[in-house]
């Protein structure tokens, strides 16, 4: 057996590195700052099965987003020598463990709602459509941002609706945080691929209006992001280590913002990945932190 064959991984593994499962820790804090939320002001109480089936339905639905996203973008995607390495264009994964990758993610989404409670089957649907519509959106319009900012926004309501069966603005307004949020980021990570959007007829903001001009929306986005999770927090009587966790937050939206410009996209990656990962799990550690000190039985 050749070295070159004894270090491919196997389709589940490849799978996996397709949809970048590694990236869930996006959007699974801000689910959890929802679900932790609506128990403390249920009964004070966390519910380790909602919670483990709140995380499987992210996951699921995550997965199934990310797959259908790389489905239906591959001819594009092998047109971009920034994602020309993408496993469907390379070949590491075959189209059809992606089909059937997607549809087992899309089952288990489905399955775990169903565990939940009525309201939440009910609404499943209405979660993923966003998420199948954001890959098409760059073909019709110049915000496909905004699309995958209301697929993101779903989490957090969701997990809500997962503990309560009920609905719940403070989710709404959480969710809508979420989603201008990563609609924001989407603006930056979108600058890199100018050239070949625009060379490729894909639209986007920063296709449309520049670099200059989507990084000043992403920081339009990041101050009403803070703005909402304020409200959040006003909301829900949070307590001092909520606060400290926005201000946090906040730190982290200014070190973003200072690290890109419109001539050097050298730490793209950096204010991407890392600073927006950081903005979710130091926002949740607060939150927790303060929930647990406001009574929060764990």
């Amino acid at each position: 057996m050749s070295t070159a064959a004894a270090v491919t991984p196997g389709p589940a593994k490849a799978f996996l590195r397709l949809v970048m499962i590694e990236h869930s820790v996006f959007a699974l804090p801000f689910a959890y700052i929802a679900a932790l939320t609506a128990m403390y002001l249920d009964d004070k109480r966390v519910h380790w099965a909602q919670l483990l089936i709140v995380t499987v339905c992210m996951v699921g639905l995550r997965t199934f987003a990310m797959a259908a996203n790389r489905i239906i973008d591959r001819e594009i995607d092998a047109r971009n020598p920034r994602t020309a390495g993408r496993e469907l264009v390379t070949g590491a994964v075959s189209l059809r463990t992606a089909y059937v990758g997607s549809a087992i993610a899309l089952l288990v989404f489905l399955g775990a709602a169903a565990l939940l409670n009525p309201l939440c089957l009910a609404l499943a649907p209405v979660a993923v459509v966003p998420m199948v519509v954001y890959p098409y959106g760059k073909r019709f319009t110049d915000f496909p941002h905004a699309i995958l900012g209301v697929a993101q926004a779903m989490g957090p309501i969701g997990a809500w609706l997962a503990v309560t069966g009920s609905w719940s603005w403070e989710a709404v307004v959480l969710g809508l945080a979420v989603g201008v949020w990563i609609g924001g980021f989407d603006l930056i990570f979108g600058c890199q691929d100018v050239a070949a959007d625009r060379a490729e007829g894909v639209r986007s903001v920063p296709a449309r209006f520049g670099i200059a001009g989507a990084l000043y929306g992403a920081r339009v986005c990041h101050v009403i992001t803070t703005g909402l999770l304020v409200w959040y927090g006003v909301l829900t009587g949070a307590g001092a280590a909520f606060w400290v966790g926005i201000a946090v937050v906040v730190g982290a939206f200014l070190y973003e913002h200072s690290i890109v410009k419109p001539g050097d996209l050298s730490r793209l990656n950096r204010a991407f990945f890392t600073t927006n990962g950081f903005v979710g799990v130091s926002l949740f550690l607060c939150t927790l932190l303060d929930l647990v000190i406001r009574g929060l039985g764990v």
